[in-house]
């Protein structure tokens, strides 16, 4: 079982700027230099989707046809431009105003120095990059369409690393857009935050969030084959360090979380959706609270969970996975559940009941187990237990804030635990929070952050923020250099700018 690759058959097309009054021979060398250029950054392989260059856009009409063809082709995930000569921004307007696909905004040349004792005036007409970019820049802004900006020579190791985090985000939106997240059940009873306005949620993400009741999920449960369930088995017994209980005396029992994920895969994959969520509140006749089924949704299909209803969370998980795909590490649900304040070692854990994928990094080979579960009302479930692997990490909420969403995200810094843990029946990870346990929190709790997260090991805080300015939503983030003070003021501004954006 493998993640499908997000990236396969997708493009980035490329569209330099240029315009007629240059003549043949000026346009032939930019299409020639433009394509070395493209060809350079292609070869880098750090840039997961094909850039594909089209051809120079030189008039009004051009750039509105190629404008159209991006929106309107479901592989391309993003269009990046760049003005080789001046390019009068007026002919960009028409086509921008219908680009309905993520844009960035490239700010190079074709040559890293000045040719100090050649340079002369055919050199300068060719090479107009450098006022080109802020005219583009102008009309861009002018129609506040909002772009990633690029700015380096193109040979420069941190622009092939830029466009590659931002086609990663790319591809989180390509996803979100695509993304239907099936619902076992409704949310958890009296929880504010696992609430939320699908269809708002839809309108802004695309995301389609629709409810199967759990009783189709037993009644797929019930069709599933011996043989899905015993390979489902052998992949377990390849992966982790199964209990010698379940593959004895616990064996039905480990039969029953098998089968739990074969019923939820297929159900997932013949509904064509992406992301899943449960309530153990609402289990109907299912024998067990499904555990290491839903920890595997991101590792091994790349899908989004959350537990308790909490589909917002499910979807950023998703998100999470198809940014990070092909990097080490990964995306799962995460929960904050107590803090160490031991002065000087202040640190935040998280975990949940059954439901964190290990697909963030393990720092030892994941656990099999069966333990009890005092909630649920069902049969002891099968989970896999570990901690987190120490790596830098973000975590990020989504809350409805009544008129709008809001991303909330801080960076952290995941360590090991500082004891064994070995009474603690499921997976967990430990971190310290920038800038500092008692800001990160008090930040946290002032933006209205909910006590869910999805946690990201593979991308970190770029990527993120590329993706909110893509879908164009807020997003708060709290880093090394927050302050309270200074972050309540943030949020204001950002409250007063997020209202006056979205009137609609």
């Amino acid at each position: 079982m493998v993640m499908e690759n997000p990236f396969e058959g997708k493009e980035i097309w490329f569209g330099v700027g240029s315009q007629d009054l240059y003549g043949e021979e000026a346009l032939r060398q930019v299409a020639q230099q433009t394509g070395e250029m493209v060809d350079y950054l292609n070869a880098t392989g750090k840039i997961p989707a094909k850039i594909v260059l089209k051809p120079t856009l030189k008039s009004s009409d051009g750039v509105k046809e190629f404008m159209v063809e991006a929106s309107s082709n479901p592989n391309v995930i993003g269009v990046i431009t760049w003005c080789h000569t001046f390019s009068p921004a007026k002919m960009w307007i028409r086509g921008l105003e219908v680009l309905t696909k993520p844009l960035l905004q490239l700010a190079t040349q074709h040559h890293k120095e000045i040719p100090w004792e050649t340079i002369d005036m055919d050199f300068m007409n060719l090479n107009q990059a450098a006022h080109g970019d802020r005219e583009f820049g102008y009309i861009v802004s002018r129609l506040g369409i909002p772009r990633k900006i690029v700015v380096g020579h193109y040979t420069d190791p941190e622009v092939a690393e830029k466009v590659g985090t931002w086609a990663r985000a790319c591809a989180g939106w390509d996803a979100s857009q695509n993304m239907k997240v099936m619902r076992w059940g409704d949310n958890m009873r009296n929880v504010a935050v696992t609430e939320g306005d699908k269809t708002e949620a839809e309108r802004v993400f695309g995301a389609s969030i629709n409810t199967w009741a759990v009783n189709d999920l037993v009644a797929a449960y019930e069709k599933v084959k011996d043989d899905q369930v015993k390979a489902m088995i052998e992949d377990y017994k390849a992966k982790y360090d199964v209990a010698p209980e379940l593959l004895d005396s616990r064996y039905d029992e480990l039969f029953i979380a098998a089968k739990e994920e074969c019923a939820m895969v297929n159900m997932m994959r013949e509904n064509g959706c992406t992301a899943g969520v449960d309530n153990f509140e609402d289990l109907g006749a299912l024998p067990q609270l499904p555990g290491v089924g839903p920890q595997r949704f991101p590792s091994e299909y790349g899908w989004g969970f959350s537990a308790e209803g909490d589909w917002k969370t499910a979807v950023l998980v998703r998100i999470g996975a198809v940014m990070g795909y092909g990097l080490e590490g990964g995306a799962s649900l995460m929960e904050d559940y107590s803090y160490n304040f031991t002065e000087g070692n202040e640190l935040d854990m998280g975990s949940h009941m059954l439901e964190v994928s290990p697909s963030i990094g393990t720092i030892a080979k994941p656990k099999l187990a069966i333990y009890p579960l005092g909630i649920g009302g069902k049969s002891d479930p099968v989970r896999l237990v570990f901690s987190g692997k120490p790596t830098d990490a973000v975590v990020v909420s989504m809350a409805d804030e009544r008129e709008r969403f809001r991303l909330l995200m801080d960076e952290v810094t995941v360590v090991e635990p500082q004891g064994s843990l070995k009474e603690l029946p499921c997976a967990r990870a430990v971190w310290k929070p920038k800038p500092d346990l008692k800001t990160a929190v008090q930040c946290w709790i002032a933006a209205g952050g909910s006590h869910h997260t999805c946690m990201t090991t593979s991308v970190g805080r770029e990527a993120w923020e590329d993706f909110a300015r893509i879908a164009g939503v807020e997003l708060a983030v709290i880093d090394e250099n927050t302050t309270a003070r200074q972050f309540e003021r943030e949020l204001q501004l950002s409250e007063m700018y997020h209202r006056l954006n979205n009137q609609h």
